[in-house]
């Protein structure tokens, strides 16, 4: 068996390292870091990126929902705004279960969805349909 001098050796094995690391850190989508994403140092706005049905196709997003923005405040509060009104609430955010849960002002239910991905410019939820919607930092 024919051995490769030792200068290709470690060229081989740094190639190696670094199409390991490109491939783990390429791509943010499955990761969700601590909640501090979720409002960066006292609130963050999201807005709708992409939105996929429950079986992965693409929704074509209206002006409206193009113009939709979500709030979450650091205090567990959070403002949904769109040209149709607003609505206020609280959340939680249940970070070794990745789920959230949004309780509208004066509601008695809540919405609760699963955070697939939550970077600091990213953040994608389920719905219990299964249903995405990928939002991103503004």
């Amino acid at each position: 068996m024919k051995t490769l001098p030792t200068s290709s050796r470690v060229l081989a094995s740094l190639l190696a390292f670094m199409v390991l690391f490109l491939a783990s850190c390429g791509s943010k989508e499955g990761k969700v870091e601590g909640v501090n994403m979720l409002y960066g140092t006292e609130s963050k706005v999201w807005k709708t990126d992409k939105e996929l049905s429950a079986g992965g196709d693409k929704v074509k997003q209206t002006d409206t929902q193009e113009d939709e923005r979500i709030t979450f405040f650091a205090n567990g509060q959070y403002n949904m705004t769109s040209p149709a009104g607003a609505v206020n609430g609280k959340y939680t955010f249940d970070q070794p279960n990745k789920k959230i849960m949004l309780t509208p002002d004066g509601a008695t239910t809540s919405n609760s969805f699963d955070v697939v991905t939550l970077t600091d410019d990213k953040l994608t939820l389920k719905s219990p349909e299964g249903a995405e919607l990928r939002l991103e930092k503004e």
